[in-house]
């Protein structure tokens, strides 16, 4: 299955992203689980989370080199909204 792509990110609280993909439906994601994973922790600095772009090519969500979360995932796992 072919999963949309990335079109807009940003932050609504402190764990939360607002995702919109490329066919406009919206998405919460709520990254508190992810926190306990080492390669999400520093997620737990706000203003790094803050600073999430959508990747080149809408295939993911990123905050540096070796952090981001998959269109896959967000799309899988994340709460529509209307």
């Amino acid at each position: 299955m072919k999963y949309p792509k990335v079109k807009a990110v940003s932050t609504l609280d402190d764990n939360t992203l607002l995702v919109e993909f490329d066919n406009d439906e919206k998405k919460k994601y709520d990254i508190t689980p992810l926190l306990s994973i080492d390669m999400f922790s520093p997620l737990k600095d706000a203003a790094l989370f803050k600073s999430v772009k959508v990747e080149q090519g809408g295939y993911a969500v990123v905050w540096n080199g070796d952090i981001d979360i998959s269109e896959y995932e967000l799309w899988s796992h994340g709460e529509s909204i209307s």
